[in-house]
């Protein structure tokens, strides 16, 4: 993240780069059997940015239609997965953490499906667990 609160970020190889103005919403760690299909990994964790102020600054995406009514998009050089965008959470982009310039600053605060975890993975944190995605999180910029 920028000292200006904009999220910037990208893929692998940097064919394909993104930049978010106006900061996170939030962030979560998603542990559901769709996530982990379409990243290769246990659990993913994203940051929500506003769909307004975000872009692709360099490169074009390749997408798919992972779900009905859900598209991911990644980059076609790399294979790096970046964004999830969904029709039930409108205005709203879902980013890879894991493809941020600087993940660091964004802190998980909470697990989603976590009735889909893996029951090997265990992580130790006291963060709220929940077992689909609650509805009512509050959508206001991180401080």
């Amino acid at each position: 993240m920028s000292d200006s609160g904009n999220i910037e970020g990208g893929c692998r190889c940097g064919a394909v780069r993104y930049r978010a103005e106006g900061g996170a919403l939030w962030v979560s760690h998603c542990h559901c059997n769709e996530c982990r299909r379409s990243s290769g990994a246990p659990v993913s964790t994203f940051v929500g940015v506003g769909s307004e102020g975000f872009a692709f600054v360099t490169g074009a995406p390749g997408a798919y239609e992972s779900s009905p009514e859900v598209v991911r998009r990644f980059c076609g050089a790399c294979g790096t997965p970046l964004t999830y965008e969904a029709a039930v959470y409108p205005g709203e982009v879902h980013i890879m953490v894991g493809t941020l310039d600087a993940p660091e600053g964004l802190v998980p605060e909470r697990h989603v499906f976590d009735g889909e975890r893996m029951p090997w993975l265990a992580m130790a944190d006291d963060l709220p667990r929940h077992d689909t995605l609650p509805q009512g999180i509050p959508r206001v910029p991180l401080s």
